[in-house]
């Protein structure tokens, strides 16, 4: 998954008509209706818009034919592996109709080229992990958790005879660190998925 750094915008004329893309990242679907409100344009024919966080989506073709504008902007977005955004493409008519598949290419590819220019993060997907260990492990184990990279020791919690280490890990190295946990531990202690 990839996340906008910073928003971006193409512009480009097709058949007389002309089409502004802007991509904005959002964390929320309060930002995702503020975004689309304060870059609507009253003289433009069309503000289309598509939008995802996480696995919501939603899209708008805004009096275009269906399927003709907010459904190629999202694909737009998912070829990019674009998370947390929402890019909204504006037409003034320029007089000239471009048909549905016409439509299709207008919005879907400034669309693309917007989020191509654009400067994207990747983000790994995390998760929150326990580890559970007595007093004598903690230090050795602390020290290795925090030689990892990605992972994030995010709260300490002391018990009568140990302590819980809360993490924050990339999914893609729950195997390594459960592994490293077991081997120094010599069983006593694993990480657990909450």
């Amino acid at each position: 998954m990839f996340q906008l750094e910073q928003p971006a915008a193409f512009e480009q004329v097709i058949k007389k008509s002309r089409f502004v893309a802007v991509a904005l990242p959002v964390a929320t679907e309060e930002e995702v209706k503020a975004a689309i409100a304060s870059h609507r344009h009253a003289d433009a024919n069309h503000n289309c818009w598509a939008w995802r966080i996480g696995t919501a989506y939603r899209f708008s073709d805004d009096g275009e034919p269906s399927g003709t504008a907010g459904k190629p902007i999202l694909a737009a977005m998912d070829g990019q592996a674009l998370d947390k955004a929402v890019v909204i493409v504006t037409r003034w008519f320029g007089g000239i109709l471009l048909g549905s598949g016409g439509l299709v290419r207008a919005y879907g590819g400034p669309a693309a080229l917007c989020l191509k220019g654009a400067q994207l993060v990747e983000v790994k997907p995390s998760v929150k992990g326990v580890v559970s260990l007595e007093f004598s492990d903690l230090a050795r184990i602390k020290a290795r958790l925090q030689s990892i990279e990605g992972l994030t020791v995010t709260e300490e919690r002391f018990q009568t005879t140990g302590a819980d280490i809360i993490v924050t890990l990339p999914e893609a190295e729950i195997g390594a660190v459960s592994r490293m946990v077991l081997d120094l531990t010599s069983g006593r202690a694993d990480l657990v998925i909450e």
